[in-house]
C-alpha cells in the first residue's frame, strides 16, 4: 500500500443528506459530519479533489447544512443519484476516470449500503479504495459493521479520518498542519 497523496486522491462523499442523518444515532450522525468536514477541509488544503452524491434529493433532501460551505469551497462536483451504488452512475463513473486518481477515499451514508456498493465497484475497477470506519454510518450498528467487513473483503482499506488526513500532510510542520489539527480536537 502506497501513501496516500492528496493530488492523486478523490474523496467521495455518499449521501449526507438533511432527511438521512436523523436516522442515525445522534452520537454517529455528529461523528460523521465532524469527520467529513475535517476531510473536506484537508482535501481542500492539500489538492484533493472531491465529489459529492446525494440519494433522490426530493425524498431524502440535500446534503446536510453543515457541509454545504466546505463542499462549495471544495468546488465538488455534485451528482443526483437513485442507484444505490455511486460508481454506476455514468457522470460520477466519467468524473473519477476523467481526474484518474490512484486512490477513492468513500465516506457517507449508509455503510452497508451506498457505501459499500461504490466501494466494491472502485475496487473491481483497480482503484486503491480507503474508507475511514468513522466518516461512515448506518441506522443500526450492526449494519455499519457488516458493511466495512463487505468493503474490506472487496479490497478496501479500512482507517481513519486521522489516519488520512496525517498521510495526506506527510509532516507535522506548516499552515495546513497547524489549521487542520485544531480541528482534530
Amino acid at each position: 500500500m502506497q501513501r496516500l497523496d492528496p493530488t492523486r486522491t478523490v474523496l467521495l462523499v455518499i449521501d449526507v443528506q438533511e432527511r438521512l442523518i436523523p436516522a442515525m444515532s445522534a452520537e454517529s450522525a455528529a461523528r460523521v459530519v465532524k469527520n467529513v468536514d475535517l476531510l473536506l477541509d484537508a482535501a481542500t488544503r492539500l489538492g484533493a479533489k472531491t465529489i459529492v452524491t446525494e440519494q433522490y434529493p426530493k425524498g431524502l433532501g440535500p446534503t446536510v447544512e453543515p457541509l454545504r460551505g466546505p463542499i462549495e469551497a471544495s468546488l465538488a462536483q455534485r451528482f443526483e443519484k437513485i442507484c444505490f451504488s455511486a460508481a454506476d452512475l455514468p457522470g460520477v463513473a466519467r468524473a473519477i476516470d476523467a481526474l484518474a486518481p490512484r486512490s477513492v477515499v468513500v465516506v457517507g451514508m449508509e455503510t452497508h449500503v451506498c457505501v459499500f456498493q461504490t466501494v466494491r465497484e472502485l475496487a473491481a475497477h483497480g482503484y486503491e479504495v480507503h474508507v475511514p470506519h468513522d466518516a461512515v454510518s448506518s441506522r443500526r450498528e450492526d449494519d455499519r459493521r457488516v458493511g466495512l467487513e463487505l468493503m474490506q473483503r472487496a479490497g478496501a482499506t479500512i482507517t481513519t479520518t486521522e489516519t488520512v488526513v496525517f498521510d495526506w500532510l506527510q509532516k507535522a510542520e506548516g499552515e495546513h498542519f497547524k489549521a487542520l489539527s485544531k480541528k482534530m480536537r
